[in-house]
């Protein structure tokens, strides 16, 4: 049974960070949130791979419980190159190579049909109104890019009006309203239909805005920052697990949500791809949610 489904991009990343170089490595917002979710739920991802794409990634995720019923098979895959340097926080993009992804039509498989959480990774919004055509899911969370706040703005504003959470990050929500300050640009965001608003704000954590409330939830410091590649998707994908394994929609349990968003993405950053991930389990995730309030009580 499918408690999440995502639908985004599964990857090959060639990475270069100031920490190491790795080429070919798997990557994709649909592999991170998917990743991050599987230590509360099940997800089943919505993507499209080619042919080159290696078994043994497939098996990976399987291995997690993560349903790839959803991923199709054509062409070659998606690959994208980016380095970053010492400010970690924007990657510059080298190579964009989108092969199958260029033509991909979601289709939601039938068991994932009676999910009721579902996230809308970075991808084209047309095909994110076409998902949200396919499902019937109760609670829906929206990531986007500058990319389609640039080229398909006016789209991308209608997909924003028929979700729950919307996500950005600080730059892309002072572009998407045209405005510096986050507070405004949450108000906007707001009036278009999301009860929550969460803008993400790399190494210094989030803000949450919801009707008549902020929170702003800490970065972790972290000694060891090797890539932050998928770093935004951890955290949804933590985030939107979270809420599937608990039900519960309340402000203070979103609060929460976002709380183990920054968690998961913190491990994520600390290696390249999922390496770190793959090493994680949901007694660290504890131990670190529990030093996260201490860096907030006073």
């Amino acid at each position: 049974m499918v408690d999440i489904v995502m639908v985004g991009t599964v990857a090959l990343d060639s990475v270069k960070t100031p920490f190491g170089q790795k080429d070919d490595i798997l990557g994709g917002s649909a592999t991170y949130g998917s990743y991050a979710a599987s230590f509360f739920a099940q997800p089943g991802i919505v993507a499209v791979v080619g042919d080159d794409f290696p078994q043994d990634n497939l098996q990976l995720l399987k291995e997690k419980g993560i349903s790839t019923d959803g991923i199709e098979v054509s062409g070659k895959t998606f690959r994208w190159s980016g380095e970053y340097e010492f400010d970690m926080n924007e990657a510059k993009t080298l190579d964009t190579q989108l092969n199958a992804l260029a033509t991909f039509s979601p289709k939601i498989p039938e068991e994932y049909k009676e999910a009721k959480f579902l996230f809308l990774a970075n991808i084209d919004p047309n095909l994110q109104l076409a998902v949200l055509e396919q499902t019937n899911a109760d609670f829906v969370m929206l990531d986007s890019m500058n990319f389609w706040i640039e080229s398909a703005r006016d789209k991308l504003l209608e997909v924003i009006s028929k979700v729950d959470v919307l996500l950005l990050n600080d730059g892309e929500a002072r572009q998407l309203f045209n405005t510096a300050n986050l507070v405004k640009a949450a108000k906007q965001a707001m009036d278009l239909g999301p009860k929550y608003v969460i803008f993400k704000k790399g190494e210094h954590g989030a803000l949450l805005f919801s009707d008549g409330k902020v929170f702003n939830a800490p970065g972790y410091p972290l000694e060891d920052l090797k890539d932050p590649t998928g770093a935004g998707d951890s955290f949804a994908g933590a985030f939107i697990g979270y809420i599937a394994k608990t039900k519960d929609l309340s402000e203070p349990n979103i609060r929460k949500a976002v709380v183990y968003g920054s968690v998961v993405a913190s491990f994520n950053v600390e290696d390249f791809s999922l390496e770190n991930m793959k090493r994680l389990s949901l007694e660290k995730i504890e131990q670190r949610f529990n030093e996260m309030q201490e860096l907030r009580s006073f």
